[in-house]
């Protein structure tokens, strides 16, 4: 973290004194003064900071002197231009020059004089320390510089293959599943049954619950399902809602509005009275900590005599006796993997299962005997070692050396966090730094992948790589720090772009206790907590439960140094109000603010306006209406967020933020019953001059083509959401289109008629012959929303388009929507709703090879489909809905041997009903029996009912 933090200033000030040297007089040579000690100190700083785990306390004190020595630095450079700079001047540097020169007084220049010889002196004395500890450090200097490095050129194993072993393939996890499995559908048709399933941190309590939840014959017994993560602290009430919605969402029912406003007791009553009339139900709790939630939840949990199965998961004994209190109840201890299941795991996660080379077999034994069988630390470790050259057995030497002693005799909780803060000491600076930050969030927090990366990017975390935008630097980070095992994708937004992550308890909580170390972060609740330092650099609030705490730590600290301010999601209102109005009063260098999800946030705050190096600004879901002009003050401004907000209009004063780069503007809007679309806002007829934009979206285009031309200008875009396309606008589009070569994401919607429907978009138009290696190469992602009289011929040549969705484009039966998809190399998604009017679908022999997910809705005049044998091969979902024409499964549906979920939904009454009669006599059973999940809609008395078809009898 230190060498990130230095190495940033240094780049500043070799900016600062190459532009504008000239303006400090005789303080130039202080300034290079201290720019060249901090340059000597770093290379020595890079391999100090491998062994800071380990060094003595000395050694630890410099490390901290440089990494406060640079931020001050960076501090004192921030002062000087924010003093300075003239928010109306032409450039960030001739600001500088215009109003320094203008300074009739010299008080200001002599505060700056103080501070920078103040910092020159600090230096000096760390200097002088630096050349006492090379030389008594320098022996070991070359074994650390060989741990800290890793081998960038040598990948002989693939890393998305090597490195990427689901979590859930964990070896030696069959038998203890079976036995879970055998205990939940134990003959007993009567009692609910408690199997509470204890272990350490680290251990898979949370893998092998998943997969037995998951199975198939677990799914088929229980047609009512949820599985709830806990953790520390609990809330309750927030918990039970979540509760609420998954059972619901389980059953495809509607989630009640009124639980929003509902106390925990009306929560757990409304809870309990669905799964009373629900049928058999199996729950899990994950990650419970206390026994007071036990006591708490059970309460809405009947017994309603079909032998209901709720599980826990938990790292303390005493919650799994207490929940397991009754005879028929069971508690499954958890233990470490055998050496033969963990050299099993060390190789599939390494070597692909291929098995360890010779030279390398001793040395390997060696590290993994110190994992002690814990899969998170075999998973950490290898991710580690399949880094190193496979060639070099010394490289794994080092690893191994740096585990012997340190880890004997301590307890296995302690070994492993040994083990994690190795896989960390191991990272290059920059990830370091990215892996710090993840200590803003909340344990069990979804973050944010899109979110987190723009952060790393304000923080200026994210470094430049020659054609490469810093968000697909980030995005890279991202996944070396997946490949690494150190955090978790949850989900993906496309193929290849991952949506949201998690970090592992026990990674937080490495990381959580080296960024207090570092003092990179300070979280709060609102309530009072004691601080690592009064120099608070990174303020984080998370939400609290407690409506009646009382806000503190302003009056105990300063803002002074504050460069981030980020909730994560809502505060306290009296809180939030409070404490954003002390941190934007004195904060006057921050470049961070992040206040997504502060919904009573109405305004802007004028004091805004005034942060010159404001980087970052996120409003997205507030209350936020307007944006006054004095938006356009912010001239280093990078990314303002203003999604799902009620902003409609921006002024014409955006136009100078010139270094803005994503410009996220709309508002979400149901179209029907089960989709939405989105509000654009109105933007200044010259929006073509914002160079830098990366991400605009959703600009509203009813104005005409004069806007539509606009985005022509913006060269550097990579998504683009449009909103209200006029028909007679779709060729000054297409046009616009063909300048934009690397663009990734379009989603284009047409304008709408008085009664809310779409109207025609006009898109079939030739595209210049440089989109040929341009646009159609790079698009990845298409979101069209609106009558098409004809499929876009362009469609077909979109080589790279991984996703495509088309809503309520009516074509009629003559425009085959399946014909320009056909080849696509690189197609995994396809959604149709309201797409196609004609009778019939018919997906070819060798076609769609690498779709996963297919998705048809509201094709009201579908009658039939085929699938040729030799069509989509790797299809894992299909989802048919609102289909009332259609009568039989779709032909040689039983080709689709890859085919995990079937989802049918209100189709043609004779299909309906062979369903609803199934048995494994039938034709129709025999076609999907090879499907893991099959969930179908039955009309009932009360009229139309969603449940699983496997397990509920009809």
């Amino acid at each position: 973290m230190a060498e990130t933090v230095l190495s940033f200033v240094l780049d500043q000030l070799s900016i600062f004194l190459r532009e504008e040297g000239r303006l400090l007089g005789g303080l130039r040579h202080e300034v290079q003064l201290i720019s060249d000690e901090l340059g000597h100190m770093r290379a020595f700083l890079r391999v100090a900071e491998t062994k800071e785990e380990d060094a003595d306390p000395r050694l630890q004190e410099w490390i901290k002197q440089v990494r406060e020595a640079a931020y001050d630095t960076e501090d004192v450079l921030d002062e000087f231009v924010a003093r300075f700079a003239h928010h109306h001047a032409t450039g960030f540097y001739g600001s500088v020059r215009k109003i320094f020169n203008s300074v009739k007084t010299l008080r200001a220049r002599r505060k700056v004089a103080e501070q920078i010889q103040s910092i020159k002196a600090r230096v000096k004395n760390i200097s002088e320390g630096h050349q006492r500890y090379q030389s008594e450090f320098g022996g070991a200097t070359q074994a650390a510089e060989s741990l800290a490095t890793v081998n960038n050129t040598t990948w002989r194993y693939s890393r998305d293959d090597a490195l990427l072993v689901e979590e859930a393939e964990l070896v030696g996890i069959d038998h203890p599943k079976q036995q879970l499995i055998s205990q939940l559908l134990e003959r007993d048709d009567s009692q609910l049954k408690v199997v509470s399933v204890v272990g350490m941190g680290g251990l898979g309590k949370t893998t092998l619950v998943k997969k037995v939840h998951e199975d198939l014959g677990i799914r088929r017994h229980f047609p009512v399902r949820a599985f709830v993560t806990v953790s520390q602290p609990c809330n309750f009430q927030e918990l039970l809602k979540d509760l609420t919605r998954q059972l619901h969402n389980d059953l495809k029912k509607p989630v009640p509005e009124s639980i929003e406003t509902m106390t925990a007791i009306q929560l757990k009553q409304c809870v309990k009275d669905f799964l009373q009339q629900a049928g058999r139900y199996a729950i899990v709790f994950d990650d419970v900590w206390d026994v007071e939630f036990w006591n708490a939840i059970r309460f809405a949990l009947p017994e309603n005599g079909y032998g209901n199965r709720v599980m826990l998961t938990t790292r303390k004994a005493d919650v799994a006796s207490a929940s397991c209190n009754k005879s028929q109840d069971y508690v499954y201890k958890m233990v470490p993997l055998s050496f033969e299941d963990s050299w099993t795991l060390f190789c599939n996660k390494i070597f692909k299962g291929n098995g360890c080379p010779a030279h390398l077999t001793d040395v390997a034994k060696g590290i993994l005997g110190k994992c002690q069988g814990l899969p998170l630390a075999i998973l950490a470790i290898s991710g580690l070692l399949a880094l190193k050259d496979l060639n070099i057995a010394e490289e794994w030497e080092i690893v191994r050396r740096s585990l012997v002693g340190e880890l004997e005799g301590s307890g296995m909780l302690d070994r492993v966090k040994k083990i994690l803060s190795l896989s960390y000491n191991d990272l290059p600076s920059h990830l370091k730094s990215c892996l710090l930050y993840l200590s803003i969030y909340p344990e069990d927090f979804e973050i944010p992948c899109g979110r987190l990366v723009q952060l790393w990017s304000a923080e200026r975390f994210v470094g430049k790589r020659e054609g490469m935008t810093v968000e697909d630097v980030g995005y890279n980070y991202l996944r070396e720090l997946v490949n690494r095992s150190l955090i978790q994708v949850t989900q993906i937004f496309y193929e290849g772009i991952p949506y949201a992550c998690r970090i592992h308890d026990l990674v937080r909580e490495i990381v959580l206790s080296k960024a207090r170390e570092q003092n990179m972060i300070a979280i709060t609740t609102g309530q009072y907590t004691k601080w690592w330092s009064e120099k608070v650099r990174r303020l984080v609030v998370h939400s609290s439960s407690n409506n009646t705490e009382q806000h503190q730590e302003s009056q105990c600290y300063s803002f002074n140094h504050l460069r981030s301010f980020i909730t994560i999601e809502s505060m306290n209102p009296l809180i939030s109000r409070t404490l954003l109005s002390e941190v934007l009063k004195n904060s006057r260098l921050l470049k961070v603010l992040d206040l997504s999800d502060e919904e009573t946030l109405e305004e802007i705050p004028n004091e805004i306006f005034n942060l010159y190096h404001l980087r970052h600004l996120n409003l997205c879901r507030t209350g936020v209406k307007v944006v006054p002009n004095f938006i356009g003050k912010l001239r280093n401004l990078e990314n303002l967020d203003l999604r799902e907000t009620q902003v409609k209009e921006l002024p014409v004063e955006i136009l100078k933020l010139q270094k803005l780069e994503h410009l996220v503007v709309y508002q979400k809007v149901d179209v029907s019953d089960t989709t939405y679309g989105y509000h654009g806002f109105k933007a200044p007829s010259k929006l073509g001059g914002l160079l830098a934009l990366q991400s605009l979206t959703t600009i509203d285009a009813s104005s005409g083509s004069v806007v539509v031309k606009e985005i022509g200008a913006l060269t550097q875009l990579r998504r683009l959401g449009i909103s209200n396309l006029r028909r007679e606008d779709g060729k000054v589009l297409c046009s616009s289109l063909a300048t934009l070569t690397s663009l990734r994401q379009l989603n284009i919607a047409s304008i709408r008629n008085d009664g809310g429907d779409y109207e025609v978009m006009d898109l079939n138009h030739s595209l210049s012959s440089s989109m040929r290696s341009s646009f159609l190469q790079s698009l990845r992602m298409l979101v069209l929303r609106g009558r098409l009289e004809m499929m876009p011929q362009w469609i077909a040549h979109l080589q790279s388009l991984a996703r495509i969705d088309l809503y309520w484009s009516g074509l009629r039966d003559e425009e085959d929507p399946l014909a320009p998809l056909h080849h696509l190399p690189n197609l995994v998604t396809i959604q149709f709703c309201g797409s196609y009017q004609g009778e019939g679908l018919c997906f070819k022999a060798g076609g769609f090879l690498k779709l996963k997910d297919l998705y048809l809705k509201k094709l009201e005049k579908l009658r039939w489909m085929e699938v040729e044998k030799g069509a989509l091969p790797s299809l894992q979902e299909l989802s048919l809905d609102t289909l009332p024409l259609l009568e039989e499964l779709p032909l040689d549906i039983q080709h689709l041997s890859c085919l995990r979920k079937l989802g049918l939904y209100e189709l043609g009454s004779q299909l309906m009903e062979k369903l609803e009669n199934l048995n494994e006599e039938t034709e129709d059973y025999r076609k999907i029996a090879h499907i893991s999940e099959v969930v179908i809609e039955l009309r009932t008395d009360e009229g139309w009912k969603r449940c699983r078809l496997w397990g509920k009898k009809m």
